[in-house]
């Protein structure tokens, strides 16, 4: 028996590798165009994203206003599908090992439902059982617990039935809003200190390595796949 259902899994840098290789590069792209001459260093852009959002970070650090999130969606969205980020090592095999003792897999995500479907059939073969992607708007997307919200009674739920996985706080936040168990994906931020250490104050569960997160999931489980 699963100890959880249902993941509910953050995408970037949770699932797939796309930050340095998509993320923060459309967003520099992005900022030549819309803030000329603002610079960005991956470190603020980790950080600022992980603690406030990505939506809040925008609006905080550089005052963007809905036609500047329309354009930058844009140019994020042109990169995104024109790269695709890779998903990191061992991800295949706990996701199909999930799926095949029943498990659900739930999206929620800043991303869109475009990209996601994209890397989950070209990485693993399927798409993922619902998605809540960025652009359901700030009253639906996390932090918001709507996801959870509608998740728990689409499938009949409870929260002690769901985790949610996730790299950042807005993943965080959303789980505390209904009590659901928080695991930390921390087999990117390692080189991140700061990261590091405010997740880790954050979370029921946390994972520096993917081999650690698979373990917890399926250690009651007596067959292996």
């Amino acid at each position: 028996m699963l100890k959880y259902p249902c993941l509910v899994l953050d995408h970037d840098d949770t699932v797939v590798r796309s930050e340095e290789t998509v993320n923060y590069p459309s967003f520099c792209k992005a900022l030549e165009e819309l803030r000329p001459g603002t610079p960005l260093s991956l470190r603020d852009f980790s950080l600022w994203t992980c603690q406030e959002g990505f939506f809040e970070m925008c609006v905080n650090h550089f005052e963007f206003q809905e036609k500047d999130f329309k354009r930058q969606f844009e140019i994020w969205l042109n990169e995104v599908m024109r790269h695709m980020p890779p998903a990191f090592p061992g991800m295949d095999r706990i996701l199909k090992k999930h799926r095949a003792q029943g498990g659900l897999i739930c999206v929620v995500s800043h991303s869109s439902t475009e990209n996601i479907t994209r890397d989950y059939l070209a990485h693993f073969g399927f798409a993922p059982d619902r998605i809540y992607d960025g652009e359901l708007g700030e009253e639906k997307r996390k932090p918001s617990a709507w996801p959870l919200d509608d998740i728990m009674e689409r499938y009949g739920l409870s929260n002690r039935e769901l985790l949610v996985v996730d790299d950042m706080m807005p993943g965080c936040q959303m789980a505390e809003k209904r009590n659901v168990d928080f695991a930390w994906a921390g087999w990117y931020r390692q080189t991140a200190p700061e990261i590091v250490e405010i997740m880790e104050r954050h979370c029921d569960h946390s994972f520096r390595t993917m081999e650690e997160f698979e373990n917890f999931l399926f250690s009651n489980l007596t067959s292996v796949l």
